[in-house]
């Protein structure tokens, strides 16, 4: 059986994925709200985060979330609070880059040249190869269908502004629901969905 590709995001009401962490997290683009999840402290989300990181066995980051990644986590391994550093460090990375680089987190390879066939060959390497963040890596994925399941974490927050998991342009396609969304207390809803294929129109009166 071959390995999955999930993606992991924490996105707002309008589908906001960039920069929920911290206010210098990406201010690319002029983007104003870095930090917006920090009001939405959730047991829930903690739990499943922490779950799904122990789950990996292998990190699947685009260049701008791997250097935000890169000059973070290695320095914070300690104690409970390290946990996710001591998962990230220890489990392969790969880092979808179309420039060349030189990497300074170990365990780091990386991918470009056909990012799509290359993210599928990981399935023959690796159990469950998580995109954490890397939105426009997600783009890439999201238009291919090159992934098994989107998990996300809708904060009740609109922004306005800032890089969507969705935007206009996106492929059309469908999505099915794996399992009853959960909510936690300060009103984030986790969804699961695993591709499902093309966009099907027709007329709500069909049939009746």
């Amino acid at each position: 059986m071959r390995g999955r590709i999930i993606i992991d995001l924490f996105t707002t009401l309008d589908g906001v994925a960039q920069a929920p962490g911290g206010r210098d997290e990406d201010t690319s683009d002029g983007f104003r709200f870095g930090g917006w999840q920090a009001p939405f402290p959730d047991d829930m989300v903690g739990a499943q985060v922490g779950a799904y990181i122990r789950s990996m066995d292998a990190l699947l980051l685009g260049r701008r979330t791997y250097d935000i990644f890169a000059a973070y986590w290695p320095h914070h391994t300690d104690g409970a609070v390290g946990e996710i550093g001591r998962v990230f460090d220890r489990v392969p990375k790969y880092v979808a880059s179309r420039s060349e680089m030189e990497p300074t987190w170990a365990g780091t390879t990386r991918i470009g040249g056909d990012t799509v066939r290359e993210v599928d060959g990981l399935r023959d390497r690796h159990e469950e190869i998580h995109v954490v963040g890397s939105v426009g890596l997600v783009h890439t994925l999201l238009d291919s269908a090159a992934f098994d399941e989107l998990r996300m974490w809708v904060h009740p927050v609109v922004l306005g502004e800032g890089r969507q998991v969705f935007p206009a342009g996106a492929t059309p396609q469908t999505l099915r629901l794996i399992e009853p969304p959960k909510v936690g207390d300060h009103g984030v809803v986790q969804v699961r969905y695993e591709p499902a294929g093309p966009v099907v129109t027709g007329d709500m009166d069909d049939g009746a």
